[in-house]
C-alpha cells in the first residue's frame, strides 16, 4: 500500500482544505524532499485570492514556493547531477521550466512558457501531486533547481534565500546593475524591500533610501538595521523632495517599487535622474492598466526593467551571503504557524488582520 501524506490545497479562490495524497514513487531521475519550513511569499495572498497571472490558475494547487528541507529519497541520476544524497539540507528555486520552450532552451527558465514552477501553476490533481510546499513533502522534478546549504543556517534564514534574497540580488544587481556610490530608492519596506536594502548595501550603494507608511514603523527600523541610510514615511514627508535634497537635485540612479500599488509604480518616474533605471518586480494584476506619463521615459531616456523571480545565478551568491551571517535575516520572520493553519497564515500575510503587523510569515509541518 502506498504511503500517504497531506498538504493544504487551494481548491479555488479563498478555498483551502487539507487533502491526502500518495507519496510519489521516486525513480532514478527525481527526488523527494521533506519540508523543514515554508515561507509565505508576498505573492501568495494574491494567488489565494485568485489574482490573475499570465494564464488561469490550474486549481486545485498546493501553494508554497519558498522551500527549505531535507532529501528524503533520491534517484541515482538526480543525486549524481546535483551532488546530493539522502539527508542533505537543501533549498529549492521557484521555477524549473519545461525544458522545451524557447525561454528554457535559452536559459531563461524563470519565464517558461508553460509556467513550470512550484506553488503556483501546476495542479495537484494528478500524480506526482506534490508541486507545492504547503505540506510535509515536495516532489523534486528532474529539472528542479536544488541547492545544498549549510546545517548552520537557521531555517528562518534558509527559507528567505531563494525567493527573497535571491530575488533582490537578481533584480537590483544582475538586472538593475547597481554599483558603488549610486543612490537607490526602494518603495515598500516589506520582505522584498528589506532584502533589497541588503543587496544594495553589499553592492556599495552610496545612498539607500527606503520609503514606507506610518504603519511600517517596525519595517523601516529593520531597514535601518540592514543598512538603509534614510527611511521616509511618505505620509509625513514628500519623498521626491527628500530624494532631491539628499542627491542635491540630481535624483536617484535606481528606483524600485515593491509596494504592489499603482501609485508606487507611477512615483518611480519622478524619483530617478536623467538616464536613470526603474525596476518593476511587482505584480499589479494581469489585466490591470496603470496610466503612466510615457513622455518621462522618452525625455529622461529612462531604462525600465521588468523583473520576475530568482534564478541560479542569483541564488548561489545569495546562499554565500546568508552563510556569512552579516545580516540578521531571521528578524524578518514575525509569525510562525503549523501547516494546518496555512489559510490563516496567508490571510495574515495579505494584511487581512492589520493588528498582526506581519513582515514574514512561515509555516512549519
Amino acid at each position: 500500500m502506498a504511503k500517504k501524506t497531506s498538504s493544504m490545497v487551494l481548491e479555488g479562490p479563498r478555498t483551502m482544505r487539507q487533502w491526502e495524497f500518495d507519496i510519489p514513487t521516486i525513480l532514478e531521475d527525481d527526488a523527494l524532499l521533506k519540508v523543514e519550513m515554508t515561507g509565505v511569499c508576498g505573492s501568495d495572498p494574491g494567488i489565494y485570492n485568485g489574482k490573475a497571472f499570465k494564464a488561469p490558475r490550474p486549481y486545485p494547487i498546493i501553494m508554497g514556493h519558498e522551500i527549505i528541507g531535507h532529501i528524503e529519497e533520491i534517484g541515482e541520476k538526480f543525486a549524481a547531477r546535483n551532488g546530493l544524497q539522502v539527508g542533505d539540507r537543501v533549498i529549492v528555486e521557484y521555477a524549473f521550466g519545461c525544458g522545451q520552450c524557447s525561454s528554457c532552451l535559452t536559459g531563461h527558465y524563470v519565464t517558461c512558457d508553460k509556467h513550470y514552477n512550484y506553488g503556483s501553476m501546476i495542479s495537484c490533481k494528478n500524480p506526482p501531486h506534490l508541486f507545492g510546499a504547503y505540506g510535509a513533502y515536495v516532489y523534486l522534478h528532474p529539472r528542479a533547481m536544488v541547492h545544498k546549504i549549510s546545517p548552520a543556517i537557521s531555517a528562518e534564514a534558509g527559507v528567505l534565500i531563494c525567493a527573497v534574497l535571491g530575488n533582490a540580488l537578481r533584480w537590483l544587481r544582475h538586472k538593475g546593475g547597481i554599483s558603488i556610490g549610486e543612490t537607490v530608492v526602494i518603495l515598500g519596506p516589506g520582505q522584498q524591500g528589506l532584502a533589497a536594502v541588503i543587496i544594495a548595501r553589499q553592492a556599495g550603494a552610496g545612498q539607500i533610501i527606503v520609503a514606507g507608511m506610518s504603519k511600517d514603523r517596525r519595517r523601516l527600523e529593520l531597514a535601518r538595521r540592514y543598512g538603509a541610510h534614510h527611511v521616509v514615511d511618505v505620509e509625513k514627508e514628500d519623498l521626491s523632495a527628500v530624494v532631491r535634497d539628499i542627491t542635491h537635485g540630481r535624483m536617484a540612479d535606481v528606483a524600485m517599487d515593491v509596494t504592489g500599488s499603482a501609485g508606487g509604480a507611477r512615483a518611480l518616474f519622478d524619483l530617478v535622474r536623467q538616464q536613470g533605471r526603474i525596476i518593476l518586480p511587482g505584480l499589479y494584476g494581469a489585466n490591470k492598466e496603470i496610466p503612466i506619463a510615457l513622455d518621462k521615459i522618452v525625455t529622461k531616456e529612462l531604462t525600465v526593467l521588468g523583473v520576475f523571480s530568482q534564478d541560479m545565478s542569483s541564488v548561489i551568491p545569495a546562499i554565500r551571503l546568508a552563510e556569512e551571517g552579516l545580516y540578521p535575516l531571521e528578524e524578518m520572520v514575525t509569525h510562525r504557524f503549523p501547516m494546518a493553519e496555512a489559510e490563516r497564515a496567508v490571510q495574515i500575510a495579505g494584511g487581512e488582520f492589520p493588528e498582526e503587523d506581519p513582515i514574514k510569515v512561515v509555516l512549519v509541518p
